[in-house]
């Protein structure tokens, strides 16, 4: 009896825990915090958490997936698109506050999240008909995964663009081994090592967005996408093409990092993160110290990992760079970086991260390598 009461008294204790993990997840409101609309022959979807930024969870991706799925097969919808609710985001990330509270307490769900998010990044850019994300504010991690994989993303003046996952101890996820390799020059691996931020225009400048449109015209311009009929991905190409010409906004002011972008191809030209930070400290320019100092901010286990990952990637196809990727995931559920980030920078916030190791040189080859190795029958399968 006694026995019986011990193990249903545990059982409860497990139940409750697990539900207080999933409540970060998995809200009753699962509903709302996803819209599916469908507008004349267009299937738009709006991001629901306006004051969380439209923060992606496992809900909204398990609802995500299946529209997607089912719009494509749906011969009455020709075009689908992607926006973010309340003004201030498309989507600035994943819940990862949620994932790595999982990873504490052994929950599947720091399996779940990265396997289901990486399925939806692929469905999205294998999608067959046009897929339009109308990036207008903060897009950041799971948000660019969300976007950057689709046939179109349009950015505006309140697009902010980052990668921030290194200082975080995490890696530039979503497919960005597949995405920021294939920027300008070493451009990609300038933005996955530093988390440098792009803002509006530049956005659409090195390739992130494919239009800028002015963000008091995308009301509008959504409009006559959805009375678009039976669009080729052509027509969508024109009509956006046609409110890009429209919008003149800051198409005088030079690319934010022009006058860096030789310095950032010949510094970050390297055989590793170690080599890099010689160029830097060899070049002594203003730029190249800041550079040094935001490195130093980050975790060396994640700008060693990052490092590999856009190597990599570069060639690879997309489906093989997201099986990768998961396999970083894990090994850094498995470490600890990841935990300490969220740790300093999410939750007590005092932006202080105790790195472990805690310098390039003790991160050991081996240790990235186990993060690369196959995780045989629990691989990411697409």
């Amino acid at each position: 009896m006694s026995l019986k009461f011990l193990t249903s008294a545990s059982r409860l204790r497990a139940f409750c825990r697990l539900q207080r993990i999933q409540g970060h997840m998995m809200s009753s409101k699962a509903g709302s915090e996803v819209l599916f609309e469908k507008v004349g022959n267009a299937g738009v979807i709006t991001l629901n958490r306006p004051k969380a930024l439209n923060a992606l969870n496992l809900t909204m991706i398990r609802h995500i997936f299946p529209q997607l799925k089912k719009w494509d097969k749906d011969s009455e919808t020709d075009i689908v698109i992607i926006k973010g609710a309340g003004g201030k985001a498309f989507c600035a990330g994943g819940d990862i506050r949620a994932v790595t509270e999982a990873g504490k307490a052994g929950d599947s769900l720091a399996q779940d999240f990265f396997r289901e998010e990486y399925i939806l990044n692929n469905a999205i850019g294998t999608y067959q008909k046009p897929y339009v994300a109308l990036i207008d504010g903060i897009t950041m991690g799971g948000g660019v995964g969300l976007s950057v994989h689709g046939r179109f993303r349009v950015a505006t003046e309140k697009t902010l663009f980052a990668m921030p996952e290194t200082g975080i101890g995490l890696f530039p996820d979503v497919g960005g081994g597949y995405f920021l390799p294939r920027l300008q020059g070493k451009l990609g691996l300038f933005l996955a090592l530093t988390g440098f931020r792009l803002k509006g225009r530049d956005v659409q400048r090195v390739g992130v967005a494919t239009h800028f449109v002015e963000s008091e015209k995308i009301a509008s311009l959504e409009k006559d996408l959805v009375d678009l009929k039976s669009p080729c991905v052509s027509d969508v190409a024109q009509l956006l093409d046609s409110y890009q010409e429209q919008s003149a906004l800051d198409a005088e002011k030079p690319f934010t990092l022009q006058q860096h972008t030789e310095a950032i191809d010949r510094l970050f030209s390297a055989a590793s993160v170690e080599q890099i930070l010689e160029n830097l400290q060899k070049d002594g320019s203003a730029f190249a110290q800041k550079q040094i100092e935001i490195l130093a901010k980050m975790s060396p286990t994640s700008l060693k990992l990052s490092f590999r990952q856009i190597q990599e990637g570069a060639n690879m196809s997309l489906q093989e760079v997201l099986v990768m990727e998961y396999r970083l995931s894990q090994g850094c559920m498995r470490g600890h970086d990841f935990y300490e980030g969220v740790r300093a920078v999410l939750i007590d916030k005092d932006q202080s991260p105790k790195w472990k190791p805690s310098t390039l040189s003790e991160v050991t080859e081996q240790a990235i390598e186990d993060c690369f190795s196959s995780l045989c029958e629990r691989d990411l399968k697409l």
